[in-house]
């Protein structure tokens, strides 16, 4: 047993738990993750993040959902690594490395990051989906909410166009489209409203963790889907329960994000 410091960070209320093994090398698996997520008995959090070394990037992310399940990206993660990163580098921008690509982050200011978060893929084998079907009007209906467009932002995601976000039963709604047969690695599930051709409201389900405040990928997917259908321009803001995020969808075809990466606390936990 050893004690392993750790970085609480949030991105609009999405929040992390942060471990850097170059200084501390650990292994955990999905139990231990799961026991670690609780926010009664462990530490809680959305996301856990493990810094590795890169030899092609600044830094190595690895994440896990609340569930213990690996996944290959997040937006409000990686501003909260990048952030970290250029503190620690003196540096005002920085290069991380996913299991979904290399993702290139600025600093803005001293607690908001932009980060080119890849391409938006829309194949069917991309997102992936379990068998060939029009992406941009998917056949599925969860309640009263049908036809969702489905992106991959580094992840799975299928995103709902509603005309009253606030109303919606997220748990209801989200839960059965997660485990859905078409979607083989599972899904993210977005419920949105689009307030104007600048600004969309989300509501967000996330794969192996529930609800939660935010989405950064969500976001970038909410945007590009909106768009894609005509609904938005290339930028808008995406306003979710935990806060804002600047969204850009780039003519090739690049989705730009930015928003804040908040400390919340440090502390150790036994390993």
């Amino acid at each position: 047993m050893q004690k392993i410091p750790f970085i609480k960070m949030h991105g609009l209320g999405n929040d992390f738990v942060i471990i850097d093994t170059r200084a501390h090398p650990i292994t955990l698996s999905p139990a231990q993750i799961l026991n670690l997520a609780d926010r009664r008995r462990g530490i809680g959090f959305d996301q856990l993040v493990l810094l590795h070394p890169s030899t092609t990037a600044d830094i190595k992310m690895q994440i896990f959902n609340a569930d213990g399940s690996e996944v290959g990206a997040c937006g409000n993660a990686s501003r909260c690594v990048a952030r970290l990163v250029m503190e620690e580098t003196g540096a005002d921008d920085c290069t991380l490395e996913t299991a979904a690509g290399i993702l290139e982050a600025s600093r803005i200011s001293e607690d908001t990051v932009e980060i080119d978060m890849g391409l938006a893929k829309f194949d069917w084998r991309d997102i992936p989906l379990s068998q060939p079907v029009d992406t941009l009007a998917l056949p599925l209906q969860t309640g009263s909410l049908s036809n969702p467009v489905a992106v991959n932002m580094g992840n799975p995601h299928c995103v709902f166009f509603t005309e009253d976000v606030a109303a919606l039963d997220i748990t209801a709604l989200g839960a059965p489209i997660e485990t859905h047969a078409l979607f083989p690695e599972r899904t993210n599930v977005e419920f949105v409203q689009v307030l104007d051709k600048r600004t969309l409201r989300m509501r967000v389900w996330e794969r192996g963790v529930g609800i939660t405040e935010a989405c950064g990928t969500g976001a970038c997917a909410a945007a590009v889907a909106a768009f894609r259908k005509g609904l938005v321009e290339r930028c808008v803001t995406v306003i979710l329960d935990g806060g804002n995020l600047e969204i850009e969808y780039l003519k090739d075809g690049h989705v730009l994000m930015r928003g804040t990466a908040v400390r919340s606390f440090t502390g150790e936990v036994w390993g």
